[in-house]
């Protein structure tokens, strides 16, 4: 290893408790050219209403934590999972994403490359999303105490004026949509921690969702709910839902769209693509005299062309999910107890 690199790594892997001019140059040298950071302070102020297109009532604010093994998957990485991750929790309360900050938490001897790619891949996420990054922390960590890397993402965002999307709007006759394929981003995980190998490959769904949000707002204010369904799947969402709403949500399993990789995956597996975990999917209640010209609008969007009507909302029995199996039974769906695959997020 040549001096320029190891006085790189130097100013990279800093030690458990690093401090004054180390983490000063990290900062300033590594951290700042990847993200908006313009004033070194110790908070940043919120662009509210920069460059938004509608009129906004409130703020919301939200914050995650990203855990995930392996940090590098198909699809994706812990980077653009943080950033898409918590752009879609403001997305899901109807919320344009106004600012994230970005907390890591390095292991003492983390390596530089994979830093500077997951660093790369926060970027890129955030840019795409058109939302930037203003403020962070970064804590090291002893060896051994931090599995690598984990990233904190907390974001704020502007609900447009006069729009309440909660479960508890969501009523008997309400159509169910499901913006694209489910499982992927649980088997993508599940099978690049355990050496698998598919054919086609399974890729992360990882995704920004607030592009599709903000045209399906745009296109009808009849929009009850919304939900990214991560950990636990596509049916602890629903459960979640019925529960909250108080009433019964019937989908049909023909109707749910799952790509036949991941279908094969999660029967060889003995997995349940309903409770597998994705990253780029949102469930939308809405109201039934709207559902067909939203579905049209879902499709002209590239993270929407696989949108499908999955269901129904009834009246009873009250917080259950009911799934039409192809066959042509009917069974209930509950959530996931316990987590089938473990550090998906």
């Amino acid at each position: 290893m040549g001096p320029e690199r190891r006085e790189r790594e130097e100013k990279v892997l800093l030690a458990h408790g690093s401090g004054g001019k180390a983490m000063h140059s990290f900062i300033r040298e590594m951290l700042a050219p990847l993200m908006s950071i313009e004033d070194f302070n110790d908070s940043a102020p919120i662009p509210f209403m920069e460059d938004s297109g509608a009129p906004a009532e409130r703020l919301v604010f939200t914050t995650d934590s990203y855990v995930v093994s392996p940090l590098f998957f198909p699809g994706g990485d812990i980077g653009s999972l943080s950033v898409n991750g918590t752009i879609n929790d403001l997305s899901m309360a109807g919320a344009s994403a106004l600012c994230l900050s970005l907390g890591l938490i390095i292991e003492e001897g983390f390596p530089v490359d994979s830093l500077l790619r997951i660093l790369g891949s926060v970027k890129e996420a955030a840019e795409a999303a058109g939302v930037r990054i203003v403020t962070g922390d970064t804590k090291v960590v002893e060896r051994g105490k931090g599995d690598g890397l984990f990233i904190n993402t907390s974001g704020v965002g502007a609900v447009r004026k006069g729009l309440a999307l909660s479960p508890r709007n969501v009523v008997p006759g309400d159509a169910v949509i499901l913006s694209g394929t489910i499982g992927n981003h649980g088997v993508a995980v599940m099978a690049e921690r355990n050496g698998f190998t598919f054919d086609p490959p399974v890729l992360s769904d990882t995704a920004a969702l607030n592009g599709l949000v903000d045209a399906m707002l745009s296109h009808t204010g009849d929009i009850h709910a919304m939900r990214d369904p991560t950990r636990g799947g596509l049916a602890t969402t629903l459960k979640e839902i019925a529960v909250e709403s108080g009433t019964c949500i019937e989908i049909d399993e023909t109707e749910i769209p799952v790509s036949g990789s991941v279908r094969g995956a999660c029967e060889l597996l003995g997995l349940d693509p309903l409770h597998v975990a994705n990253e780029g999917v949102l469930v939308a209640f809405v109201d039934e005299s709207v559902a067909k010209s939203l579905l049209e609008r879902m499709k002209e969007d590239p993270l929407g062309r696989d949108s499908a009507v999955i269901g129904r909302v009834k009246e009873r029995p009250e917080g259950t999910v009911v799934l039409k199996t192809a066959i042509g039974g009917r069974r209930i769906v509950d959530m996931l107890h316990g987590e089938q695959l473990p550090r998906i997020c």
